[in-house]
């Protein structure tokens, strides 16, 4: 089953007077619990997709449809409702709120609205499960420490289990180990894979990760706005 589809996608900037076409006209599908790596160098159009996927954009034409939901036409509480139910989010700047420490910081999206407040059937529960991520980044003695106390590996590793909170359907990552040593990043990307068979959540990477894109069961390859191939558990989609 496609959780989300890309029908040929386009997306235009104007930067002055110059038009920028970061995507052409793409088009593919997203199966549940797929593990996927959106590669190409920069300026391919990896973040953009994400963005859009994401609902922080729109398409310039083209749609998307999220969960069988087309993203075009949906109100700002309708969108706000699918990022807050649906989707988890990890940034490369990390979007950290600065005055809460580690646990609060994971724990935020979870004190958002109501349709979590069920989520758990006990606050002991939603306790152990933040507790059980904050200790799967490798950050339990730094949990009562705020963000400019911590290092940039250490900020994306909270950034990283806070995506993870809501136990999301998707996960979009830009970058999830940039600023990582090999080691954690290696330490990671086997958390979000044990998650990924354990939960089926669907990861999508925008990634120059080589150790990403070689675990990944779907790469697609951006080059210039456009899928310059795509594969499926080995087997060539589209070249």
């Amino acid at each position: 089953m496609a959780i989300i589809e890309c029908i040929d996608v386009t997306k235009t900037y104007l930067l002055g007077k110059v038009e920028v076409k970061a995507l052409q006209g793409i088009s593919f599908s997203i199966e549940e619990g797929d593990f996927i790596s959106v590669a190409g160098p920069s300026g391919s159009g990896k973040t953009t997709i994400l963005n859009l996927m994401g609902c922080i954009d729109v398409p310039t034409a083209g749609s998307i449809k999220i969960t069988d939901q087309l993203t075009e036409g949906m109100s700002d509480g309708e969108k706000t409702d699918l990022r807050h139910n649906v989707l988890g989010f990890i940034f490369q700047s990390f979007n950290l709120i600065p005055v809460l420490n580690v646990y609060e910081n994971i724990e935020f999206p979870l004190l958002l609205g109501k349709t979590k407040e069920t989520f758990f059937s006990t606050k002991s529960e939603k306790e152990d499960w933040i507790e059980y991520l904050v200790e799967q980044v490798g950050l339990m003695e730094w949990k009562k420490h705020k963000p400019n106390e911590l290092s940039g590996g250490q900020r994306q590793r909270v950034a990283i289990a806070r995506a993870l909170a809501t136990k999301p359907k998707i996960v979009l990552a830009d970058e999830p180990t940039a600023n990582l040593d090999s080691e954690t990043g290696e330490g990671i990307i086997e958390l979000m894979k044990k998650i990924n068979r354990e939960q089926k959540t669907t990861f999508i990477f925008s990634t120059h990760d080589p150790s990403i894109m070689g675990i990944a069961d779907h790469l697609i390859r951006l080059h210039d706005g456009k899928i310059k191939s795509e594969e499926r558990l080995g087997k060539n989609i589209k070249d």
